[in-house]
């Protein structure tokens, strides 16, 4: 069990729900061979919700999800790795609808309940024979067993498929929660080039997931960079089946689907982060005695993304002036005079000045692999978390040939 004792990990990934199905299928989209399309089927169909990035140059599967998602029960999604369907104009859409009108067909369902994503290279055009050639093979491969091929299937430059799944107790009775993201290079909040799927076999309306689905990625998704590049695809869909007959409804059931879902939304960004392209280090960047919420969270981004403090991150070099240098241009409010900093339980500033005799200590924390720092502003009890990690060598290496 963990700290919130009605939470408990379990196994099974995207298909520990009940109700929940996947497969995994090798199309050629990819030139090194490896698989290549997801599907994820809903019996009976999903209530569903989404979020998506905010990258106004958005692909053409994001454009069918806002049509889709939500309006009506989800029977199934498809996910493509390889080619992202962005920057594809209409065709790119008319392919989109083209593979997922094929793969209706082949369940026996309206199209609008089937919905997808893709996630690839930007600029290229979906194979769409190639992928309605392996819809028989998708379909046929439908299992409770499919969680691990096809949370391998949506992988691009990641390194390990990203898994994680809970029950909850709830006063109704048990529900179970599961899901799996992707991701790697290209995260930056306000969603970033990963995807990720949430299912549950809880009884919960469309409105209710969309509110809560929010809330919990402003807490994970939201709040993690690796390089400050916003993507074109960016995906995260909560999709409930009901299959458990226990409803959530009453204050203590949805506190505690609330706290499931930020469990396992942020168990699944935070494997994003941990996998991120060249990362050596993550970082928690905690940002405490802000005027208010907002200004935590905009001077922890701004901290997150600074270039300078990404590197000293992977030099391990104890230039904690970088991370007051970044929170004073972010916007934030803040008394320099009161301003203090942790790295772990290493206090290196209080009341704006620096203490003596810490650098020793202070190695052995940025020596880790993960540690937490500690930023406080002076003005308030406002607060926030980001989740960040170190620019590399091999970032720009990765970056620098990247095709698929």
């Amino acid at each position: 069990m963990s700290d919130q004792n009605f939470i408990e990990e379990i196994g099974g990934g995207v298909c520990a729900a009940r109700g929940v199905r996947a497969s995994a299928a090798t199309a050629g989209i990819k030139e090194s061979g490896r698989p290549d399309m997801t599907l994820i089927e809903f019996d009976p169909p999903a209530e569903a919700a989404g979020v998506y990035t905010r990258n106004l140059v958005c692909a053409a599967p994001v454009v069918l999800c806002r049509e889709r998602v939500g309006k009506a029960p989800l029977r199934a999604f498809l996910v493509n790795s390889g080619v992202a369907n962005a920057c594809t104009g209409e065709a790119g859409l008319a392919a989109a609808r083209r593979v997922c009108a094929a793969l209706a067909e082949r369940l026996g369902c309206g199209e609008g309940e089937v919905a997808m994503s893709s996630t690839g290279l930007i600029g290229a055009h979906l194979p769409v024979e190639l992928m309605e050639a392996a819809l028989g093979g998708l379909v046929k491969g439908l299992s409770k067993e499919g969680g691990g091929p096809a949370a391998e299937a949506i992988m691009t430059t990641d390194t390990r498929p990203k898994e994680f799944a809970v029950s909850i107790n709830l006063p109704g009775g048990q529900v179970r929660m599961g899901g799996m993201s992707k991701g790697a290079g290209m995260i930056a909040p306000d969603m970033a080039t990963m995807l990720a799927y949430v299912t549950t076999d809880a009884v919960v309306s469309a409105e209710a997931l969309s509110s809560l689905l929010r809330a919990a990625a402003n807490e994970s998704f939201n709040n993690v960079t690796i390089d400050g590049d916003t993507s074109t695809n960016d995906t995260v869909i909560l999709a409930a089946t009901g299959a458990s007959g226990v409803s959530v409804e009453g204050e203590v059931a949805l506190e505690r689907f609330e706290a499931g879902l930020k469990r396992v939304c942020k168990e699944l960004a935070l494997a994003i982060v941990r996998d991120g392209e060249g990362v050596t280090k993550v970082v928690e960047i905690r940002v405490e005695g802000a005027a208010s919420d907002e200004d935590a969270r905009r001077a922890a981004r701004s901290v997150s993304e600074s270039l300078l403090v990404k590197t000293a991150i992977n030099g391990c070099l104890p230039n904690w002036g970088r991370i007051f240098a970044a929170a004073g241009y972010s916007g934030a409010a803040l008394d320099q005079a009161r301003m203090s900093l942790r790295f772990d339980g290493v206090e290196v500033v209080r009341e704006g000045a620096p203490l003596k005799a810490v650098e020793a200590s202070l190695k052995k924390v940025i020596e880790k692999h993960e540690y937490t720092v500690t930023l406080g502003l002076g003005v308030g009890k406002g607060g926030a978390v980001f989740w960040t990690t170190d620019l590399s060598r091999e970032y720009v290496a990765i970056n620098a040939d990247y095709r698929t």
